[in-house]
């Protein structure tokens, strides 16, 4: 052997051996750590169908002036809950009351007339034609007084119903009005309706369930991700399916007696359902290879294999598989950046229940 073949074959060998030692190594203390491992949990898990919700009064209105005038006085302030038949606006009511003075003194004087012709008809001095339209000229100087009444009526606005005062609107003491301009909005908030949307498999099995006689209720996550404590009643479903979306409109009442609820909130509708003898494992046993997830499997020898998994619904810490994983198959509780597939490692079983609920879940 030459020299330089001589001192190639050396390096080489050096090379395989040097290899072969850190191979050696890492085997060694893979198999020197015990990993935990476990097993599908099987059971029936209590999820959620969310759906992003409008929150409205059920009687939200505009209140707005019926008479032309100068705006007198407010006697209620933004956000204030009033009564019904309570005082909220006075626009100035001199012109209109003047009205009704006048109407008044017109109805006194045409019964007078009626009264006079009446005794005149008794002697036969005058025809009963005559008093019937004295009576005529009463009965519309009595429509016109009842008209002025109602127009100085409209001077004061009041409260339709119990509810809570909006923003007013560009308006203050003193401005004139015109007829039909806006003043606030009042919001009848003990009852609230909440709108969603839902894809038609979801209509099909609430029909489905509604057939059946089955309770179905819903429950409201507000905004800061806190749930609302009452329940809410699925009331009304809209006719027709969106053209454009596929989904159909649905409404549920949600009693509000703390007026927590204000008209023109959001959340999102939580609809509970029942998945029987989900196939459940954690989150953070998955990892993820352009965009799909995997398991490590380990089998009865203690190897790893990599096994590509589907999930059908997500929770809280937890995937819930569609494939992948048989329910009695182990796996790695939690992927380590020192093992990989085809690694034996040593391990040790860990109850699936223990390991679900440690994981604090909304699960059942």
């Amino acid at each position: 052997m030459k020299p330089i073949q001589k001192l190639v074959f050396i390096y080489t060998a050096f090379i395989i051996l040097f290899l072969t030692g850190c191979q050696s190594h890492q085997e060694n203390k893979a198999v020197a750590y015990t990993y935990p491992v476990s097993k599908p949990l099987v059971q029936d898990v209590m999820l959620n169908d969310e759906y992003v919700c409008q929150i409205r009064s059920i009687q939200h209105i505009e209140l707005r002036s019926l008479e032309k005038g100068y705006l007198q006085k407010k006697y209620v302030d933004e956000g204030q809950l009033v009564r019904q038949g309570q005082l909220l606006f006075q626009i100035k009511p001199n012109v209109y009351r003047a009205d009704v003075q006048k109407s008044g003194a017109e109805v006194a004087l045409a019964r007078i007339e009626l009264q006079n012709n009446q005794a005149l008809v008794e002697k036969d001095i005058i025809s009963k034609s005559e008093s019937a339209m004295s009576a005529a000229k009463l009965a519309k100087a009595q429509a016109e007084l009842e008209m002025a009444e109602t127009h100085l009526g409209f001077t004061e606005i009041r409260a339709p119903f119990n509810g809570l005062v909006g923003k007013f609107g560009d308006i203050r003491t003193g401005s004139l009005l015109d007829e039909g301009d806006l003043l606030t909005t009042l919001s009848d908030n003990h009852k609230m309706w909440v709108y969603f949307n839902v894809p038609e498999a979801q209509y099909l099995n609430y029909m489905k369930n509604k057939r059946k006689n089955i309770a179905q209720t819903v429950q409201l996550k507000l905004a800061n991700n806190e749930l609302y404590p009452q329940s809410g009643t699925i009331e009304t479903i809209e006719s027709d399916f969106s053209n454009t979306s596929g989904n159909i409109a649905f409404r549920a009442s949600f009693n509000n007696p703390q007026t927590l609820l204000r008209h023109g909130e959001t959340g999102t509708i939580l609809w509970p359902k029942l998945i029987k003898k989900a196939i459940v494992i954690p989150q953070k046993s998955t990892f993820e290879i352009l965009d799909k997830k995997f398991v490590l499997v380990v089998d009865q020898n203690g190897i790893l294999h990599e096994r590509e998994i589907v999930v059908a619904e997500e929770a809280p810490n937890i995937f819930i598989l569609k494939s992948g994983l048989k329910p009695g198959e182990m796996f790695l509780l939690e992927r380590q950046n020192k093992i990989y597939k085809g690694d034996k490692i040593k391990y040790k079983m860990m109850d699936p229940q223990t390991v679900i609920k440690n994981l604090d879940l909304y699960a059942n």
